[in-house]
């Protein structure tokens, strides 16, 4: 069992909210190897805010009600995609099994044009950017943003889903320790 503690520093002075969380924190290396050890889902975030359709791959992705039928995830400031999908009034969040690992790649590559291919993609009737043959995804209607460090929190209603395959017709996709790893029955242990 490995134990990391966060570490002292100075006093932050009363009334600094932020420098209270910044001292007694964890270190970026560490929260960071923390999550490695912490398998996620794959999902593709693909919008519109008007400047031309924007996408990235996400782990962040996790439903939060079933009635009404709201999600979350976030974004990194990093990403040369977050500021279209933050500004974004509906999103299409694409979840992946293995069989989309090609796009889950692509979404998670510096600077690569993910609409490339006009093939692998299209426009619902209502203007957002999907791609085509992913096992599942659902357009969204942005209800809420939070800033949230370097990244924002946004939650999501459910307004249209589309399934390709159901769980089970593929193996799951997770990412896990820096890499993709395939669910399947050879993963099974319960």
């Amino acid at each position: 069992m490995h134990h990391v503690a966060a570490t002292a520093a100075s006093a932050p002075e009363p009334g600094d909210a932020a420098a209270r969380l910044r001292a007694g924190s964890l270190s970026t290396d560490a929260f960071k190897g923390l999550f490695r050890g912490h398998a996620g889902g794959v999902a593709v975030i693909a919008a519109d805010a008007g400047d031309g359709p924007v996408a990235l791959t996400a782990t962040s992705v996790s439903s939060v009600s079933a009635e009404p039928p709201l999600l979350i995830f976030s974004v990194s400031s990093q990403s040369s995609a977050a500021s279209a999908i933050v500004r974004a009034e509906t999103v299409v969040v694409h979840l992946l099994d293995a069989d989309d690992l090609d796009l889950a790649r692509l979404g998670a590559e510096r600077g690569a044009d993910r609409f490339a291919d006009r093939s692998s993609w299209r426009r619902l009737a209502t203007g957002e950017p999907a791609f085509r043959g992913v096992r599942a995804w659902v357009r969204c209607a942005v209800i809420s943003r939070m800033e949230a460090g370097a990244s924002t929190v946004v939650a999501a209603h459910a307004l249209e889903a589309h399934v390709e395959r159901e769980p089970g017709a593929a193996d799951g996709l997770v990412h896990h320790d820096r890499t993709w790893h395939r669910l399947g029955a050879h993963s099974r242990i319960g």
